[in-house]
């Protein structure tokens, strides 16, 4: 699935469609399979595995904090439940000849439809943040609510005789909006994929694409027909091509078992991770690529910042979310101009200005790819200041964000010990007067007094952080 243009998604759509077309134009080829024996047990068993995958994908959401996999999952709970009820359904199996099997197909699609194109929204969106919140209780709640509805419709399908999905004009009015939101959907992943080459966004745009196809032939078919066996294929199709993309993307060689212990370590390079999925890695790679110091930078602030964080008794679900927004904090950088970036000397103010864009653009980079609220906060507004004089936002106090808070003092307790081209390193002791000075202006005064009792309760914290990058722990761990 290596797409340089949209020729092979549209490709994708067109030619099952066009398979379609030649079928139905052909009454020798296009043959009656009235079999209803095997359409209960294939869309039976269609619905049993996206079943299964979306409750894979459930628990990958959870693991990866992102709010994209979540809404997938949920797409595939919805052709899972639905599409099960429309082989339930099928004529002279469980029930009798009823409308029930015409209105489920349909639905089913919609559904997948609708959470795909949600999927594809800024994860700053105040819908998606609201979702965000509550992301534990989506999966369950919305497979609790198909599950009623088609339950309900097996026992009582005279319920549903009024619903007309299959009679002109709203069928013809469903299909395009259909077409129009995978359309819209596709384009959007299509555009990130271009940007980030990551497997799920291209295998999302095909998925989009033969839901198009599906849904044409599911309108335009005739029961039975073998051009109408079409879209039951396509449908599953979407499924697995999207499976695919999510498991190149976050499969990793750790359990997932191993994954949720992990958190629990006391090794810190083994918290950081644990919560690294390759699609962070290739963001800290483009970032280094750009910078080297950044690479080692984004290491220690990382192991500082869950230190100041174990003092501060932040829950596992909060160290996961700081480590994946730390890890990135500045990816911003990769559009800053190398000659600006790497310049030896002090910068100019206009210079300066274009450095202080990063935060801001590596915001607008991550919520494209479905980073969650916490980890979004870090990238933004780790370079706010407690009195509210920091940038991009003047945010002041509690209107930082806590986790930016804490990478405010990490980071900067790092960028003032390591040695750059226009000073050397300060000592400890150096750094930490400049902090306590900063309490209460620059930084919130307990995170730094967090940090102060981390180094005291470890003082050899920084030297270790130094010395496992050094020897290539930190950079084996994000290769």
């Amino acid at each position: 699935m290596k797409a340089r243009s949209l020729t092979g998604p549209l490709t994708a759509s067109i030619l099952p469609y066009l398979a379609f077309e030649i079928l139905r134009r052909q009454p020798g080829w296009d043959t009656v399979f009235m079999l209803p024996g095997a359409h209960f047990y294939i869309v039976t068993i269609v619905s049993l595995l996206s079943l299964v995958m979306a409750a894979i994908v459930g628990v990958a959401g959870r693991r990866v904090r992102n709010i994209k996999v979540s809404f997938l999952s949920l797409s595939f709970m919805s052709l899972s439940v639905l599409f099960m009820v429309h082989g339930l359904s099928t004529p002279n199996q469980l029930l009798h000849v009823s409308h029930l099997p015409g209105i489920s197909a349909p639905l089913s699609v919609i559904f997948a439809t609708f959470w795909l194109w949600l999927s594809s929204w800024h994860s700053d969106h105040p819908l998606i943040r609201f979702f965000s919140r509550h992301e534990r209780h989506l999966l369950p709640l919305w497979t609790g609510l198909l599950s009623l509805a088609g339950l309900a419709g097996l026992l009582y399908p005279e319920l549903v005789d009024f619903v007309r999905l299959d009679v002109y004009p709203l069928n013809g009015s469903l299909t395009l909006m259909v077409i129009a939101v995978n359309l819209v959907t596709g384009y959007r992943y299509y555009r990130a994929y271009l940007y980030s080459r990551f497997p799920l966004e291209l295998a999302i745009v095909y998925g989009a694409a033969w839901l198009i196809a599906a849904q044409l032939i599911m309108t335009q078919g005739e029961v039975w027909r073998s051009s109408w066996w079409l879209y039951h294929f396509l449908l599953l199709a979407s499924m697995l091509v999207m499976l695919a993309g999510l498991y190149r993307q976050y499969a990793s060689k750790r359990s997932l078992s191993g994954a949720i212990t992990g958190l629990f370590t006391t090794d810190p390079v083994e918290r950081i991770t644990n919560a690294l999925q390759p699609s962070v890695k290739a963001l800290m790679l483009a970032t280094e690529s750009k910078d080297p110091y950044t690479a080692g930078h984004n290491f220690r602030v990382t192991l500082y910042a869950l230190r100041i964080a174990e003092q501060l008794q932040l829950r596992p679900d909060q160290l996961r979310a700081l480590v994946g927004g730390t890890i990135v904090h500045d990816v911003g950088k990769i559009e800053t101009p190398d000659a600006i970036l790497n310049k030896p000397g002090r910068l100019t103010a206009e210079e300066r200005a274009i450095i202080e864009e990063h935060p801001v653009r590596g915001y607008e980079m991550c919520r494209s790819l479905g980073f969650m609220e916490e980890e979004l906060g870090i990238v933004r507004s780790h370079h706010e200041k407690w009195n509210g004089e920091g940038y991009p936002d003047r945010l002041a106090g509690e209107q930082i964000p806590l986790m930016a808070r804490i990478v405010a003092v990490a980071d900067v307790y790092d960028a003032l010990t390591s040695t750059r081209a226009y000073r050397p390193a300060m000592s400890h002791g150096e750094a930490m007067a400049i902090l306590l000075e900063s309490k209460g202006t620059h930084f919130e005064p307990a995170c730094v007094e967090a940090w102060e009792r981390a180094c005291e309760a470890d003082p050899e914290i920084t030297r270790q952080s130094s010395a496992l990058w050094e020897r290539g722990v930190g950079k084996s761990a994000l290769a």
